[in-house]
């Protein structure tokens, strides 16, 4: 696993022993969380990989929890990082490069579908939008930076899950409540592992008018280094259906373009002949 930046500011502080133990303990655990290649952990690899005590590594997630840093999956009895960290971390959002390297496509496509372009970053089961900009359509979509939506939900979910790897994947469709029809009972599987591979072919998801009548939306996903998916860029409006199709090849292109630029390379992870 890679050091991150905290952990090697650690460790080269002084020998010295911490002032406040568990505020200590819970910084490991939310690191050690963070750097996992497992998405949800045990009580019990935590407390192995951070060098505690399960009864104090169950009162510090059960804090952590309480503020929504850390979420609880009470059936598989693992932990995983909450959506509060997107909301401490809105500050940090701004300085970083993600809307400033966004921000140029999202104008152009907005004004030129007349619909709203938004930009998007996944935190665990959730996308939270970072940078946005609304065309000059008649209905608006009044979506605040910040505005979460499930990770399963319409276009964006069926662009996300189609690009993940297997065992996320499978994780995501397994759970009991999908949204990608929208609707909160399991969706009709063929038809979905269809629209899967179609957007794994095509490069981008469509949802015309399923989850929001009259409204439709065309996603592609957004990749950074190492070719991790770290979100995904998508198309709002009440655009004729039968522009989804040249309007999901635009999109599939910006967001090759974006993630090129987030220093991804495109070529293993978007269909052959799209130009990015």
């Amino acid at each position: 696993m890679k050091i991150t930046p905290a952990e090697e500011t650690a460790s080269h502080l002084p020998n010295t022993k911490p002032l406040v133990p568990a505020v200590e303990q819970a910084a490991k655990i939310l690191l050690h969380m963070g750097k996992s290649e497992k998405f949800k952990i045990t009580l019990t690899e935590i407390c192995q990989a951070v060098g505690i005590h399960k009864s104090k590594g169950y009162s510090i997630l059960n804090t952590l929890k309480m503020f929504g840093l850390v979420e609880k999956d009470d059936h598989a009895k693992t932990y995983f990082l909450g959506p509060g960290l997107i909301f401490l971390s809105r500050r940090i959002l701004d300085q970083l490069s993600y809307p400033d390297v966004v921000a140029p496509f999202l104008e152009p496509l907005a004004k030129e579908t007349a619909g709203t372009a938004l930009f998007a970053i996944i935190s665990a089961d959730h996308l939270f939008v970072v940078a946005k900009h609304e065309g000059n359509q008649n209905i608006g979509f009044s979506l605040r930076l910040g505005h979460r939506f499930h990770i399963t939900l319409g276009a964006h979910g069926k662009a996300m899950v189609a690009f993940m790897n297997d065992y996320d994947q499978k994780r995501i469709l397994s759970q009991k409540k999908l949204y990608f029809y929208g609707e909160t009972s399991l969706p009709d599987m063929d038809r979905l592992k269809n629209d899967l591979r179609q957007c794994r072919q095509q490069g981008f998801a469509w949802d015309a008018g399923e989850v929001t009548a009259g409204v439709n939306v065309v996603s592609s996903p957004v990749f950074g280094l190492g070719e991790k998916m770290i979100g995904c860029l998508i198309l709002i409006g009440t655009f004729p259906r039968i522009k989804i199709q040249e309007y999901g090849r635009q999109v599939v292109r910006i967001a090759g373009t974006i993630s090129q630029k987030l220093g991804a390379e495109t070529q293993s992870i978007f269909p052959s002949g799209v130009d990015n």
